[in-house]
């Protein structure tokens, strides 16, 4: 019996992406970085003037904000961020 070798999609290393959470009142900037792929990304802060050299150096793609998920919507309990879960309530 042979294995079937598995499909494997490339990632383009060289494709960076942010995506802006807030700017925060203590001067700091929260964002979304993701190398490859927009679905995968860290939350990061910086100051506002490090935020913009580190864009400027990683010669990022703005991405658009994230649509809020409604806590009906199907996969809502798998669909959230970091910064969503420092600021919600929990019982």
């Amino acid at each position: 019996m042979s294995a079937t070798p598995a499909t494997s999609t490339a990632i383009d290393v060289s494709r960076k992406f942010v995506r802006l959470i807030e700017r925060r009142a203590d001067g700091l900037v929260e964002f979304e970085f993701a190398i490859g792929e927009p679905e995968l990304c860290a939350e990061l802060l910086l100051p506002e003037a490090a935020f913009q050299a580190f864009c400027q150096r990683n010669a990022v793609t703005e991405l658009p904000a994230r649509a809020p998920v409604e806590a009906g919507e199907a996969a809502a309990d798998w669909n959230w961020s970091l910064h969503q879960a420092t600021h919600q309530r929990f019982r």
